[in-house]
């Protein structure tokens, strides 16, 4: 039994639904788009927000309209099924096909905070789970050429946060010493799963040697190369390597090429909620350790993750800091880790 089988039975009345698109420049150097879906039914509203990563694909969403066949009566298993027929990007496909798991997860948060308020619950009181101090880490990267700046100056102001950063092969020894110094970086993302996107990163055994070598050694190391080279390299460090962008699952964690001591278990990358709360499950029955990843949302998506991350993994490096992070210049006065628990007393909704 998982978590699900306390919340698919839950009823939710849809009466209306709308979308509004958000945008904002952030700190790796783009501008993110994301949608926020608003339903609404019985005098409540429910929220998610889909964090597909093209904007053509918000655009084509938002010339289309609300117009997917969702108002009317479910349970949330029958609202999900009826989701698992749909086409949820119809006239154009997406840019990416996870993408499609990106906005099914959207649309279910919306109908699950929905159907909490209408009932007048909220999820951790439903599950019985009591929402925790959570932890989090700042996600960057440190430019072309590389600089130790972006840590330096958010440390100025924030001498407690704690760092996960994307390695290049543009690293030098002397910033990678300049790294440990600090004492702040939890774990490095190689980003060794990513193809076609702006932060492919190929393999060098260099690099990993140089990074590896450099930081202290009980920093995680997320997403390596599975070339051979680099596969045989890191076998001494297996202990510490974590995964995010295969994982859309339990299959995908039953996949891996050993068993993981720790995953990045990114709600929206796995799609329904009846998959994350069995993928949170298998972990806790296998001792495999959790944290939660963000995508860059720019609305009630961040507050619903850090809710999750409160409720299933607490205390492990979530990139799931507050999005005031998410700017090139983030501001004075953002929350500092570990967040204090914001879970409301109605719906799946934090802060």
């Amino acid at each position: 039994m998982t978590d699900w089988d306390v919340v698919k039975d839950l009823e939710v009345r849809i009466e209306d639904y709308v979308l509004e698109r958000l945008e904002r420049d952030v700190s790796s150097d783009f501008s993110r788009v994301s949608t926020v879906i608003r339903m609404s039914g019985a005098g409540e509203e429910g929220i998610g927000e889909d964090v597909v990563y093209d904007a053509e694909d918000h655009d084509a969403a938002q010339a289309a309209g609300p117009i997917l066949p969702l108002l009317g009566e479910w349970t949330l298993e029958g609202f999900s099924n009826h989701l698992a027929g749909l086409d949820l990007f119809p006239g154009k496909a997406p840019e990416r096909d996870v993408s499609r798991l990106y906005r099914r997860y959207a649309y279910e948060s919306a109908a699950l905070d929905l159907a909490l308020r209408q009932r007048g619950t909220s999820l951790h009181a439903l599950v019985g789970r009591e929402p925790k101090p959570l932890t989090y880490v700042v996600s960057l990267r440190l430019g072309e050429p590389p600089s130790l700046d972006p840590v330096a100056s958010r440390l100025e102001n924030y001498p407690s946060l704690r760092f996960k950063l994307d390695p290049t092969v543009s690293w030098t020894e002397e910033l990678v010493a300049a790294l440990r110094e600090t004492g702040a970086i939890d774990s490095v993302d190689f980003k060794g799963h990513y193809k076609g996107t702006v932060v492919d990163n190929p393999p060098d055994v260099d690099l990993y040697r140089r990074v590896l070598e450099g930081l202290p050694d009980d920093v995680w190391i997320e997403d390596p190369h599975l070339d051979d080279d680099v596969q045989e390299y890191l076998v001494p460090y297996r202990d510490r390597v974590t995964w995010d962008a295969p994982i859309h699952g339990i299959a995908d964690i039953e996949a891996l090429p050993f068993p993981p001591r720790m995953v990045n278990v990114k709600p929206s990358r796995v799609g329904s909620l009846k998959e994350l709360f069995a993928t949170y499950a298998y972990c806790d029955e296998r001792g495999i350790g959790m944290y939660g990843g963000g995508q860059f949302e720019l609305g009630p998506g961040r507050g619903q993750i850090q809710l999750l991350a409160s409720l299933y993994h607490p205390d492990t490096p979530n990139d799931v800091s507050p999005s005031g992070f998410h700017s090139p210049h983030p501001p004075p006065g953002i929350p500092e880790s570990p967040l204090p628990p914001q879970a409301q007393v109605s719906g799946f909704r934090w802060g």
